[in-house]
């Protein structure tokens, strides 16, 4: 059995134009183990969401994946028939999508939007769903009696919280992570990446984290792949990717960060990472 939990083989990634194909992602390969937070870091546009949607499936034209494997616990998702690949979703690898106030649907509850994917899944009745949705909540900080209002009605780092306990409902291997805690503020942020940190160390899932915060993900992952116009262009551990990165465009991303110390960059700040997350 293998011990990784994703292997993403020479996935390319196009999409179809008037005047041509575009390609999104070129030919990138890297692995995930079991129980390891991975980062994907780059600029907006380098791919980092293609390949996200591209391993759960939910590309739609004009994008198409022309080329590439993904193996989610040693099996071919590409070669997966719609049931297969229903039953996949939530249970192997579920996702936190960008917007949290774009994932949950506004004229519902948040005990209905859980109640439709336990169903789903699990067929479990309203009661039943409703005692898991519960739990849920309570693992990510918020009062089983705010079950019942809508999205509307919590903050933006609370939404967030929402859309990772639905992402954990059905316990999966792998929790797919799109940009998790952009447009909040950098204490809700902490608050989200601790709570994130706190339930992966209990379960024991494995994590895709995205964003384009470099910095951030040094605190939180253990190995990091950085994307460059689609290429994966270095993947090394946190450690070796904040103290001595290898690829010029690595260099460039620390360079564009200010430094707290006034050193100019934050390329001359070392340090060990995920020091401040897992404290």
């Amino acid at each position: 059995m293998s011990q990784n939990i994703l292997e993403v083989q020479d996935l390319c990634v196009d999409f179809i134009l008037d005047d041509g194909e575009f390609r999104a992602v070129d030919h990138v390969s890297f692995e995930i183990a079991k129980g390891e937070i991975f980062g994907l870091a780059g600029e907006s546009g380098c791919g980092k969401s293609t390949i996200a949607f591209a391993i759960n499936r939910l590309l739609q034209p004009p994008a198409y994946i022309a080329n590439g494997k993904i193996f989610i616990d040693g099996i071919n998702s590409l070669e997966m028939d719609q049931q297969a690949l229903s039953e996949m979703r939530w249970k192997k690898v579920s996702m936190v999508f960008q917007s949290a106030m774009n994932s949950l649907n506004p004229v519902l509850t948040i005990e209905e939007q859980f109640r439709d994917m336990l169903f789903q899944h699990l067929a479990m009745t309203p009661a039943e769903s409703a005692v898991r949705a519960g739990e849920l909540l309570t693992l990510v900080g918020i009062e089983q009696s705010r079950l019942g209002d809508y999205p509307h009605q919590f903050s933006g780092g609370m939404r967030q919280r929402i859309v990772i306990a639905i992402a954990l409902a059905l316990n999966p291997d792998l929790i797919v992570m799109d940009e998790p805690t952009t447009a909040l503020d950098v204490v809700v942020q902490r608050e989200i990446l601790q709570e994130i940190f706190k339930l992966r160390k209990k379960y024991g899932f494995s994590i895709l984290f995205i964003t384009h915060d470099l910095s951030l993900m040094t605190q939180f992952c253990d190995r990091i792949g950085v994307m460059l116009q689609g290429q994966l262009v270095e993947v090394a551990s946190a450690s070796e990717i904040l103290n001595n990165p290898q690829h010029p465009y690595t260099k460039k991303l620390w360079q564009a960060i200010p430094s707290p110390f006034g050193d100019g960059v934050m390329g001359k700040f070392t340090a060990e990472p995920r020091a401040e997350v897992s404290a």
